[in-house]
């Protein structure tokens, strides 16, 4: 008997495990599909970037949002109304994401939260036979990105990480371009943001908890503190308990690129310096201003970011820049471009973006379930473990003033400092996933 979309869907990904399931001709953004052919979302942490990822899920008809969850009942409120207005159909609504989970009707979750949850959730959606898109970075320590790698590839999951720029076509092209050779031997990568519209974060005093606003369970496995507004909605993304600043919050999408385009994932060392030039006394944890170098051997990568500075290198408020001895190609969100050096090559103009990147790589996730192609995700688990890594050790670098060198095969520093930052301590009953 031929499988309906709903065994599909559980099986799929199971090529990893070895048996192939033949792929049903199913085309993205086809009317009239039935609802044993839906895809059945659920997200959890609906406030940012959550919603947006599910928004563009629900730009293909054979998806279906049927369940919401997060701490915040007032996103779960708004976001339920905007789910409504949308589709006409009112999503279930959970605070706990673990009794979410037991749901049987969920055949992917999407992951918005704050990055210290992501490891906790990833592992529990995927043991609970969920199909998972997580946001970037994948988790918030060396020790997590691991684990998630090693679960994933256990249970046979399908996992897309939400770096779309893997999806957007000039993008894809700029590296294609930068592969044929033409800009010589490369030993010069750049990549940086510098963020204007981003200013202090003034210090403010603890307060109650809001109304609606499950504290606790936003806190999970971090140190338990007061409320502070500051460390809660938006913000949070310059704690070291609960993520790793512009390093992970933009580097992750622009490091990626460096490590795609010249076929790397490990650097031999790294070294950073930096700190809280342009706020000194605001209450953001991370620096505003810091320079990583990396050393992959045969060249190196720099990575710059600043907040309240809006021009960075090449007249662009962020970037890659890949320098060889022909030229340099200059690459961004809004296209890329070629500047040589002296008369060894020709230009090349700006080749402008087209498409939406995050919606194209939403796209290519549905493809890859519907198809059972696992292999052509765009972004999977191995890829966002890869640039989590790296940013990692550049924020670690900052954290332990050292030059540190990595040992791959073992997976730990050549410094007693650095490898106190690979494993987090989990707090308030959570226990690290084992694997």
């Amino acid at each position: 008997m031929k499988p309906d979309r709903r065994s599909f869907i559980r099986t799929a990904a199971v090529a990893a495990a070895g048996t192939m399931i033949a792929p049903e001709v199913f085309s993205i953004g086809k009317p009239g599909v039935s609802p044993a052919d839906k895809i059945r979302v659920a997200l959890i942490g609906g406030n940012s970037m959550g919603w947006n990822d599910l928004d563009s899920f629900l730009k293909n008809n054979e998806v279906e949002c049927v369940a919401l969850c997060d701490v915040d009942r007032n996103v779960l409120n708004r976001r339920t109304d905007d789910v409504v207005k949308l589709r006409g159909t009112k999503p279930r609504l959970y605070v706990d994401y673990r009794k979410m989970l037991e749901s049987k009707d969920i055949d992917v979750v999407i992951i918005g939260t704050p990055d210290h949850w992501h490891c906790l959730m990833l592992v529990d959606s995927i043991e609970s036979g969920k199909h998972v898109y997580v946001e970037k970075p994948i988790g918030n320590s060396i020790a997590e990105i691991n684990i998630m790698q090693k679960a994933v590839r256990k249970h046979g999951k399908m996992v897309q990480v939400g770096q779309w720029q893997r999806s957007q076509p000039h993008f894809v092209d700029a590296i294609n371009f930068l592969r044929s050779g033409k800009l010589g031997r490369i030993r010069v990568c750049k990549a940086w943001s510098f963020v204007d519209w981003k200013g202090a974060v003034p210090k403010v005093p603890d307060s109650p908890v809001p109304e609606g606003v499950d504290y606790d369970r936003w806190l999970g496995p971090a140190p338990k503190r007061p409320f502070n507004k500051n460390r809660f909605h938006f913000t949070w993304r310059w704690y070291w308990e609960y993520a790793g600043g512009l390093m992970t919050d933009w580097g992750v999408h622009l490091i990626d690129y460096i490590l795609y385009g010249m076929n790397r994932a490990v650097p031999k060392s790294v070294m950073a310096i930096g700190g809280k030039y342009a706020f000194p006394d605001d209450d953001m944890v991370t620096p505003d201003t810091m320079t990583a170098v990396y050393d992959f051997n045969d060249f190196m990568m720099m990575w710059e970011h600043t907040i309240g500075i809006g021009l960075g290198n090449w007249k662009r408020p962020h970037g890659m820049a890949y320098t060889g001895e022909n030229g340099t190609l200059v690459l961004d969100r809004n296209g890329w471009e070629v500047f040589p050096d002296k008369n060894r090559m020709e230009a090349v103009p700006l080749q402008k973006n087209v498409g939406v990147g995050l919606d194209l790589h939403v796209k290519n996730f549905l493809e890859c379930l519907k198809n059972n192609t696992p292999q052509k995700l765009n972004a999977g688990i191995d890829i966002g473990r890869n640039v989590a890594l790296v940013a990692q050790m550049g924020n670690i670098a900052f954290r332990t003033g050292e030059k540190v060198y990595w040992d791959d095969a073992n997976q730990k520093f050549d410094s007693a400092a650095a490898n106190k930052l690979i494993t987090p301590v989990y707090n308030n009953g959570y226990t690290l996933p084992r694997y």
